[in-house]
């Protein structure tokens, strides 16, 4: 994984860019994870040697002695440029500040090392998983190309990430390439801010079943509960576009609303819309991922704040919670294919969530 970020001339200015770039590695994670303490010691790390180089400059301009131009002392020249920007040379800046760039490089890369797998824990016994999808597991067993479109509101977008590629159909995206390196996989962001299911009704033709998916992953309700919109009219409009989706032979996930305070503020609505949306997935025979009820495992079980995974809009997740969520649901694709190839069809109404 890579971030593009603006790199100036200015030396100083392209420190300052390492430090914005730090800003994205969470510092730390609550300690109901064995691995935090390992992701804030890298992350440390990273914030003490990227602060070691003005430091140093800062040091050595109190103790340089004044600059000179004779032969004799060319080598205290060099020391002295090298300390202060201001009095270097054009191409003494130049190569301070590739040194610099480098750094940052280096420093982007252990950031995408950090968050190419975050320390999450899926819920213990009891939660429901997404089932078998026979479709997407069989093509991806095989090696052929598989088309995943997401489709949701903003979520789905990514509204909340500090980058594309933390948005959860990214990270999904990258998570199924590493593990199928062989396959020629694509994933199609059609999140879209605001939308609950009449407007993605409207959208499904030329957005969804157009691409010719292998799976969708239909994130949906949210808005439908923040809009105080009917959760039995939201399920009866989901299930016809699930007969829609499932005629175009695609596997399917249902991924209900998140634990939020947002969301959390309308328990009778939010209760009923988890609930309606289960069975219209059990009725349809098709997965669901319980998106609810795993946040809420985060908080209440595994003693996460709810700023851990939630901005501060009080509704949509930051970069760690869509990792997790993405983390969560690419295994449960993975845990499917492997099914399919042990020759085990597991139905979609059969949704034991086990730790992976």
């Amino acid at each position: 994984m890579s971030s593009h970020y603006p790199f100036y001339r200015n030396a100083s200015l392209t420190v300052a860019a390492v430090a914005a770039l730090l800003a994205l590695v969470p510092a730390s994670l609550p300690c109901a994870h064995g691995q935090i303490a390992q992701q804030a010691a890298l992350s440390d790390a990273a914030k003490s040697d990227a602060a070691k180089p003005e430091a140093a400059k800062s040091e050595a301009a109190k103790t340089a002695p004044p600059q000179t131009t004779t032969a004799a002392t060319g080598g205290n020249v060099a020391a002295t440029n090298q300390a202060n920007p201001a009095t270097q040379t054009p191409a003494q800046q130049k190569s301070l500040t590739g040194r610099a760039i480098d750094k940052v490089k280096a420093v982007a890369k252990s950031a995408g090392d950090i968050f190419s797998r975050v320390p999450c824990l899926p819920p213990k016994g009891g939660a429901k998983s997404m089932g078998s999808l026979p479709h997407v597991a069989a093509k991806l067993a095989a090696g052929r190309p598989v088309v995943i479109v997401a489709f949701g509101s903003s979520s789905t977008q990514g509204y909340g990430s500090t980058s594309p590629e933390f948005t959860y159909p990214n990270r999904l995206a990258a998570q199924l390439r590493q593990k199928y390196p062989s396959a020629d996989i694509t994933v199609i962001n059609r999140g879209h801010g605001g939308d609950d299911a009449p407007e993605m009704m409207k959208r499904l033709q030329s957005e969804v079943i157009d691409m010719h998916p292998d799976l969708v992953i239909w994130q949906v309700g949210t808005n439908a509960v923040l809009r105080n919109l009917d959760p039995a009219e939201t399920a009866k409009t989901v299930e016809e576009g699930i007969a829609r989706i499932q005629a175009a032979g695609a596997d399917l996930v249902l991924v209900d609303p998140q634990y939020s305070p947002a969301v959390t503020a309308k328990p009778e609505s939010a209760g009923k819309m988890v609930k309606l949306l289960g069975k219209v997935a059990e009725l349809r025979h098709v997965g669901i991922f319980p998106r609810f009820e795993v946040m809420r495992d985060w908080h209440e079980k595994q003693a996460i704040p709810i700023e851990g995974f939630v901005i501060a809009d009080g509704l949509h997740m930051n970069d760690w919670g869509y990792a997790c969520f993405a983390q969560l649901l690419g295994d449960d694709i993975i845990k499917s294919v492997g099914q399919i190839k042990l020759g085990v069809n597991v139905p979609s109404d059969v949704r034991t969530y086990r730790p992976m």
